[in-house]
């Protein structure tokens, strides 16, 4: 299971590595949207925007469902749970070490001007 997740992560952030598709999930975050109005806002052909939905979908952050003729795409909030998720445990390891940092460095200034202390 944590190499399906590591997986995953990997296809989340190689799939938001592009800036049409983090476009596309700005778009679907405001509403659901099909291929066909997403080609359009973002001036691409229906093949090439099929493509940046194929892989949003294979790294779990969009869903879509054929509705007919049409083929409508959501945000999947799960998928993208899990790649904030990560970088929530990353940023608070960051933290904790910077706010170690801040202490050695405060004692360090307050050993070159002891005259202070008082």
């Amino acid at each position: 299971m944590v190499q399906q997740s590591a997986a995953q992560l990997d296809a989340a952030f190689a799939a938001l590595a592009d800036a049409t598709r983090r476009g596309v999930l700005e778009e679907l975050g405001r509403s659901e949207a099909s291929i066909t109005r997403l080609a359009d806002r973002f001036a691409m052909s229906l093949t090439g925007m099929k493509k940046h939905v194929a892989l949003l979908e294979e790294a779990g952050l969009v869903t879509s469902q054929k509705l007919g003729r049409v083929r409508v795409c959501r945000i999947e909030t799960e998928g993208l749970g899990e790649v904030a998720a990560w970088i929530a445990a990353r940023r608070k390891v960051w933290n904790d070490r910077f706010d170690a940092l801040d202490t050695v460095l405060e004692t360090l200034l307050q050993q070159e001007r002891p005259d202070e202390q008082a």
